[in-house]
């Protein structure tokens, strides 16, 4: 399957519908007040890129890139359609989030994400691309709920 990754701009129905399911999901997941996604407004902030994933015609992912300083960032709102699971679309994001990261000359990409099941293909993803589990960074607090993670480029 050939995936597609391109910079969007958050402005169709199908991305923002994309963007609200991944909140969803991550409310879904986590209790209340532990959810640090990004919203619409936020992932159009200047220092965020916003990339879509595509499969032909279907819309099948998507993955962000903030900028934390100019030595380094953070993977942010990485999402693949449950149909899409499995098939490399994850992959095809990060992938782009990686290039953009060293093209930008970034010395560290770090994410922060949730614990428990639903998260243990995300932690495989990044643990097997070369991250490493590490402590808070940014304002991000630890908590039974959340796990950071670091990749040195």
């Amino acid at each position: 399957m050939h995936i597609e990754t391109r910079i969007d701009d958050l402005s169709s129905p199908a991305i923002q519908a994309l963007v609200a399911e991944h909140l969803a999901g991550m409310h879904s997941h986590s209790p209340p007040g532990h959810v640090h996604a990004l919203a619409l407004d936020s992932l159009r902030q200047p220092g965020v890129a916003f990339w879509s994933a595509w499969c032909g015609q279907d819309l099948c992912g998507c993955g962000a890139l903030k900028e934390l300083d100019s030595p380094s960032g953070e993977i942010k709102s990485m999402r693949t359609r449950p149909a899409f699971l499995r098939k490399g679309v994850g992959q095809a994001i990060l992938d782009e989030i990686l290039r953009t990261a060293r093209d930008r000359k970034y010395g560290r990409l770090y994410l922060e994400t949730g614990t428990g099941p639903a998260f243990t293909a995300a932690h495989s993803l990044y643990l097997r691309n070369g991250f490493d589990w590490c402590g808070p960074f940014g304002n991000y607090a630890a908590t039974d709920f959340n796990v950071f993670m670091e990749k040195v480029l």
